[in-house]
């Protein structure tokens, strides 16, 4: 028989309790490692995928890429920084003008405990710095004194480390010139609040002070390098005073180069001298010589005066009351109207003139434009000055450009309608986007009759060193005596050459004239403008063409300047 166990609390059976907490332990365990290995597995994947990305990375640059290095590092292009004063750029966009972030250094000198050694101790960082000055406004006990603007960075850090109390910076703009010299009479130049006061700069002051968009001149910065080195060239070979140039577009009236010297350099225009500040291509008049007789045939020929068959007696000079009209190589006989363009003959254009008369003469330079003031976006702008009464002695001066003072602009513009089909275009310094309107001035058939004799001078006149091969250079020379209070200096030359390329269809126009020029030995003695100037605008022609474009062409190719009927009516001495 079977004993019974005892039946006592403190003695109960534990089985079934241990069990189920054995039970409840290994389900915690069981479900943490299931926690863990989907962890472990999703870290795994992780990772994989990163070496995934890593290596495919490292192959795309080893086998699919070129190679090459970036030689920059790349960050947003910040297009245009706001200013407070607008670009000034040329046609293609080069900066010509702009402005830069400075500090300008102020005191309260209410603050400033010893102003005379501070005023020592500024001048040994500053030392363009007037001590003396800076002194005297250290001690005016005012609440605000400006002692230097437009401070470099460097200087500004040498002024901070001083560590003088009272002194103060304030953030300015500053206008640069990165060109310096080469575009000065154009640009003009500011004043030390950045407002302007000459050439374009003093033109546009509200488009440049208002607007934040950059102003675009007709300029092309290569051309003005050209013109402006040969230019250079040809005052310093001749050892003379100064000179101008312009190259300008015959068909939209864009003026793409000019220069005047001496020029300055606009970011000091402090240092330049009156002279040098002077714009010789659109303010300074001047007598210009026989490039006028371009006019004067042109009048002639258009009004019927005269004709390409036509001719005048240059056997003797004209002497009228206490004046004598004579030519400077002269033939002494007969000259047809071709040879008197082609030799230059004063006393010919003087007796062309004649027949045109003096009405007739004024109303078609006054038509042209060549009695006024042009009508350019340049504050620097000359007075044209004529004769108080254009009688006929006037009217025969005029006519080999004696008597009427017109600046080299007022000759560039005039030439352009010449020789561009006879329309007048006023010129501008800004780029034009759309085409130039003008006003007719000579019929098309004068215009191609004066091209075949700027032609001609070229091939066999007075002008053949403005010659280029390949490029069919049509002009005319111009030697005058500078004016003096009672007559004619005349050891005192203006001499030039205007030219256009190429004559059977021009496009460009460049004039040149420098001023008292000194024969040297390259010229045998002679400073006139075939001499001086012709050989420059050559050089400019040969430099230019290409960067516009133009390609030489074969003396096959080459389009004579007159016709068969011309040239029998020159003769060759």
């Amino acid at each position: 028989m079977r004993r019974e166990r005892p039946c006592s609390p403190f003695h109960a059976d534990p089985e079934p309790q241990q069990l189920r907490q054995a039970i409840r332990l290994d389900g915690e365990t069981k479900q943490a490692l299931e926690t863990g290995r989907t962890r472990l597995l999703v870290t795994s994947l992780l990772f994989v995928a990163g070496f995934l990305i890593i290596a495919g990375r490292v192959v795309s640059v080893a086998l699919l890429s070129s190679g090459a290095e970036p030689s920059i590092a790349e960050a947003p292009r910040v297009t245009q920084i706001e200013t407070e004063r607008a670009d000034i750029v040329d046609r293609n966009g080069v900066v010509l003008a702009t402005n830069l972030v400075t500090a300008s250094l102020y005191a309260n000198p209410k603050e400033v405990a010893n102003p005379r050694s501070v005023a020592a101790a500024l001048s040994k960082v500053l030392p363009d710095l007037d001590q003396n000055e800076a002194e005297a406004r250290l001690s005016s006990g005012r609440s605000f004194v400006w002692l230097k603007r437009n401070l470099t960075p460097k200087q500004q850090y040498a002024v901070n480390r001083l560590g003088i109390p009272g002194l103060s910076f304030q953030r300015e703009e500053r206008r640069v010139y990165p060109h310096g010299e080469l575009v000065s009479h154009i640009l003009g130049f500011t004043d030390i609040d950045n407002h302007g006061i000459a050439g374009v700069e003093r033109q546009f002051e509200k488009h440049l002070a208002e607007e934040h968009s950059s102003l675009a001149l007709s300029i092309d910065i290569r051309l003005q390098h050209i013109l402006r080195e040969e230019l250079s060239g040809a005052v310093t070979s001749f050892s003379a005073l100064g000179g101008a140039g312009v190259i300008l577009d015959v068909h939209s009236g864009e003026i793409l180069a000019m220069v005047s010297l001496p020029d300055f350099d606009p970011n000091e225009p402090g240092r330049a001298s009156a002279d040098a500040r002077f714009n010789r291509a659109t303010l300074g008049v001047y007598e210009m010589g026989s490039v006028f007789k371009v006019f004067t045939m042109a009048m002639a020929l258009d009004s019927g005066a005269t004709t390409l068959k036509s001719g005048y007696d240059a056997s003797h000079p004209i002497k009228i009351s206490r004046f004598t009209i004579s030519d400077y190589h002269a033939k002494n006989r007969w000259l047809t109207v071709p040879e008197i363009f082609m030799y230059s003959s004063n006393i010919g254009a003087a007796k062309m003139a004649l027949d045109v008369g003096p009405d007739r003469q004024r109303a078609f330079l006054q038509k042209l434009g060549i009695l006024s003031p042009l009508p350019l976006e340049l504050p620097e702008r000359g007075e044209p000055q004529g004769p108080a009464q254009w009688k006929e002695l006037a009217a025969m001066t005029i006519g080999f450009g004696h008597g009427l003072s017109i600046t080299p602009m007022h000759v560039a513009s005039g030439v352009a309608a010449m020789v561009n089909g006879g329309i007048k275009i006023q010129p501008t310094i800004v780029k034009r986007d759309q085409p130039a309107v003008g006003t007719r001035i000579i019929k098309p058939e004068t215009s191609v009759a004066l091209r075949q004799l700027m032609r001609l001078v070229v091939e066999r006149g007075t002008g053949r060193s403005a010659d280029a091969p390949g490029y069919n250079v049509g002009g005319k020379t111009g030697t005058a005596e500078k004016s003096v209070a009672h007559g004619y200096k005349h050891d005192a030359l203006l001499s030039s050459f205007v030219g256009a390329f190429p004559i059977d269809a021009p496009r460009y126009l460049i004039f040149m004239v420098v001023d008292e020029p000194k024969p040297n030995k390259e010229s045998h003695g002679y400073a006139t403008g075939g001499w001086v100037a012709a050989p420059a605008v050559r050089r400019v022609v040969e430099r230019m063409a290409p960067v516009v474009g133009i390609a030489p062409v074969t003396p096959e190719e080459t389009v004579p300047g007159p016709d068969s009927k011309l040239l029998v009516a020159v003769k060759d001495d």
